[in-house]
């Protein structure tokens, strides 16, 4: 009897013992995974591929462009080079870089110098406007210089005229709004309304700023759709709107017909990670439509 009643006691704490271990090797499974998962967010990049219309566009036209954001120095592969042959099979008609290309204590601007070099060498219509990190670097001037010495053309609070596979657009490029460099007045001036009109705003919330663009299409960045998100939730924080933003990632619809997209962007900053997240470039397909 006491032999029976000694093997029943150590049942429950056999019990206790592998579910014990059923709950750590749970628990260190998990944690992996996310390691996994932020690593590859972080270190490996993909191709948001959209699509918007319009009936200022001719029928059977379209214009392809290439939107990289929020780079921070970051580099995929040996001198890009994953990135490069990504833009190279992508063929864009045009190339928009919406800002921080650097940080703001970046002071080797070789990594970005080169990286341009290759995205013009394959685009020559290459647009670049500036960042809250441009504007807080202390060589920013240099930094633009070596930009526009690398045939990128700079939209310091302005607009261009372009022709694109028989396409006529309006591109409109602002300083960053998020550190009050904007000038939407000045960037408009002299705007041919009847043209389709993309706007290029490093920070998203230019929208609650001037309520009254004149642009078809915005797109913007800053955001790096939070850097990390949670299912459900989405982002935590993002620069300018805080906890929980509103306007974080992807597309909105504004109004008449009038959309803000937001690239998540390709790098960091704060914190060198991203969860559920995962960097990217998005290429975006303008054509007719009603």
């Amino acid at each position: 009897m006491l032999q029976q009643q000694a093997e029943m006691n150590k049942r429950p704490r056999k019990k206790f013992v592998t579910k014990r271990k059923i709950l750590l090797i749970t628990m260190v499974t998990a944690v992996l995974l996310i390691i996994v998962k932020v690593y590859l967010d972080t270190n490996t990049f993909k191709v948001n591929k959209l699509q918007f219309y319009s009936n200022k566009i001719p029928v059977d036209k379209a214009v392809h462009i290439l939107q990289i954001t929020d780079v921070h120095n970051k580099v995929f592969g040996e001198n890009n080079e994953a990135l490069i042959q990504t833009v190279k099979d992508l063929n864009p008609d045009m190339i928009v870089l919406t800002g921080d290309l650097i940080d703001r204590k970046t002071t080797e601007f070789h990594p970005m110098f080169t990286l341009v070099e290759e995205l013009t060498s394959l685009q020559e219509q290459a647009f670049f406007i500036t960042g809250n990190h441009e504007w807080e670097n202390p060589n920013k001037e240099g930094f633009l210089q070596g930009l526009k010495a690398r045939g990128v053309k700079v939209l310091n609070n302005e607009n261009s005229e372009l022709t694109i596979n028989q396409v006529k657009l309006n591109l409109v490029g602002i300083d960053d709004s998020s550190t009050n460099h904007d000038n939407v007045t000045q960037a408009f001036a002299g705007l041919n309304n009847d043209r389709y009109t993309i706007l290029l705003s490093h920070s998203p919330t230019i929208v609650e700023k001037e309520r009254n663009l004149a642009a078809d299409l915005i797109l913007s960045g800053h955001t790096h759709g939070g850097q990390v998100r949670l299912p459900l939730l989405g982002a935590l924080v993002s620069p300018d709107e805080g906890l929980f933003p509103t306007y974080d990632k992807g597309t909105y619809s504004m109004h008449s017909k009038q959309f803000l997209y937001i690239d998540s962007g390709l790098g960091t900053s704060v914190a060198p990670i991203r969860f559920l997240n995962q960097s990217q470039m998005s290429m975006i397909r303008v054509s007719y439509g009603k």
